[in-house]
């Protein structure tokens, strides 16, 4: 049984992701499912204790996994819910000497202006600028404002 850690935020956009790895011809899976809650911000969470933090991030991933798992479960298919704590690439480690060799899936709704934590040492980060502007654009931006003189 092939071992898949999968790694989500979002239910619609998981469940889009999961799709094709998920067909009914394909050999049973073992599923591994980590619920990545969003990050309170910080003026949240100057009034809100820690426990109720904590019961936020299990409450939200007790939903996020009453929409994804029945759809995996239909098929036969092993499923294991967790609840990611901490950095990423560590529970990524914990999880495949838990259960072996294990192929691992970012299925995270990508941000716009955020950028995503990897979920492997291996996994590549964006090093482009955030507000990197073509030569082109430049150039034509300094054409633009010496005719305008």
């Amino acid at each position: 049984m092939e071992t898949i850690i999968v790694y989500l935020d979002d239910a619609a956009h998981a469940q889009q992701q999961l799709a094709p790895m998920a067909v009914a011809g394909a050999p049973a899976a073992h599923w591994v499912l980590v619920a990545c809650a969003p990050r309170m911000t910080r003026h949240v969470s100057k009034f809100v204790t820690h426990s109720a933090r904590q019961n936020w991030r299990a409450k939200w991933a007790d939903k996020l996994f009453r929409q994804v798992v029945p759809h995996l479960a239909a098929r036969g298919d092993a499923v294991t819910a967790v609840l990611a704590n901490g950095p990423l690439p560590e529970l990524t480690r914990q999880l495949a000497a838990r259960h072996g060799a294990a192929r691992v899936l970012d299925a995270r709704r990508p941000r716009f202006g955020q950028d995503l934590q990897p979920v492997t040492p291996e996994q590549p980060t964006a090093t482009q600028e955030r507000w990197s502007v073509p030569g082109a654009v430049l150039g034509m931006g300094a054409v633009l404002l010496l005719a305008a003189e």
